[in-house]
């Protein structure tokens, strides 16, 4: 059925229009009683078995939504009603900006993947800060917060700028990303030079601990599919050094070579980071190379290219604790969510592990031993 509306109608639309027109209709659904009911029960079966714990965290399972979908919060309970296990929002920044010039969001069908240039478009930190604390829960779920730098402080003022974002919204974040790694902000993606994030780290951690005193905010930090191997590995020993929570492996690539794309060459030229199936080997080999490095000492997030639940298994096996997708929520749909819980039930049922936690890393683990 999804599949139909989106031949007939999304794909025919602008992609960044149909986004908007798709959410709306998801945050009007959680806002009807009997409506979003009858969704999260369609829509969001649990599956005791998939249970997750990980940053400190207890969720219903390891697969969630990552950031750039929900940018302002608007729209968690919703997306929670479709069955994700957590919800990264933002990318937010230390102020508002209105990103790039739109056309920015495009559609590569052939290989049921996107292009974007959004430039962290969102309504800043104060705001979405807001926003968070004035939520009534309706459905349980993690929500992660996701920060990036304005892209008009310079540089040498981004640890500033991150530190702002992080003191208003860490009360509200079950836990914390910073986002070094879009391609769209420029100069962004050399603060992942290990002598640069080193104090930018170690900046959103004291200011995390410092506004929020009950209880420890888990950190994490996103990379790039870009980075040179050595690099990775930089990063890995970096996290561990500074006794962070996790690493999200890995943001969109600037590569178009290689990749194997079948879409118009005009599209495949545009200007920004692509996601979806492309990137699926690539996020898989960092992923893989990363647990290799830390082991079990910091929680691994597996996206890029994630499209089903043979692809979010294989994300477990290499390393990954727990699985985010995207680019596929525009191709499949509001059942999206489910057939990974159900797929994933059922690799775990037929596997020799006896728990998900048992399966995490178990194929990088054979392949270093």
């Amino acid at each position: 059925m999804y599949r139909l509306l989106f031949q007939l109608v999304f794909r025919r639309m602008d992609a960044e229009r149909a986004h908007h027109l798709a959410f709306r209709w998801i945050r009007l659904a959680a806002r009807v009683p009997v409506l979003r009911t009858f969704a999260a029960a369609l829509l969001a079966p649990r599956h005791p078995e998939l249970r997750t714990e990980a940053l400190g965290l207890r969720m219903h399972g390891p697969f969630g939504l990552a950031a750039g979908f929900d940018k302002n919060a608007v729209g968690v309970d919703g997306l929670a009603m479709l069955g994700f296990d957590h919800v990264e929002i933002g990318t937010v920044t230390g102020q508002p900006q209105p990103g790039n010039p739109k056309k920015r969001l495009f559609r590569l069908v052939a290989d049921r993947a996107l292009i974007n240039r959004m430039g962290f478009n969102n309504e800043g930190s104060e705001a979405v800060a807001a926003r968070l604390a004035a939520r009534r829960e309706i459905f349980r779920t993690t929500v992660g917060v996701n920060i990036g730098k304005t892209k008009v402080v310079p540089e040498g003022e981004a640890t500033a700028d991150y530190v702002l974002s992080t003191e208003r919204l860490a009360a509200h974040a079950d836990y914390l990303v910073v986002n070094v790694s879009s391609p769209n902000t420029p100069g962004l993606r050399s603060l992942q030079a290990v002598d640069r994030l080193r104090p930018l780290l170690t900046a959103v951690r004291e200011a995390a601990d410092r506004t929020v005193t009950d209880r420890r905010v888990p950190l994490l930090v996103k990379i790039a599919p870009d980075l040179a191997d050595e690099d990775v590995d930089a990063v890995a020993d970096l996290a561990v050094e500074l006794g962070l929570d996790g690493i999200i492996a890995t943001n969109t690539t600037l590569a178009r070579d290689g990749l194997g794309l079948r879409s118009p060459a005009g599209t495949v030229a545009e200007t920004g980071g692509l996601s979806g199936a492309p990137l699926k080997a690539r996020s898989l080999a960092v992923l893989s190379r990363l647990y290799a490095r830390v082991g079990d000492r910091i929680t691994l997030v597996g996206v890029g290219g994630v499209e089903d639940a043979e692809d979010a298994w294989q994300r477990i096996l290499a390393g990954a604790t727990l699985v985010q997708g995207y680019s596929a929520f525009v191709y499949r749909g509001p059942f999206w969510s489910r057939q990974v819980h159900q797929g994933l039930a059922a690799r775990l049922r037929t596997s020799p592990y006896a728990t998900l936690a048992d399966a995490v890393g178990a194929e990088t683990r054979k392949v270093t031993a």
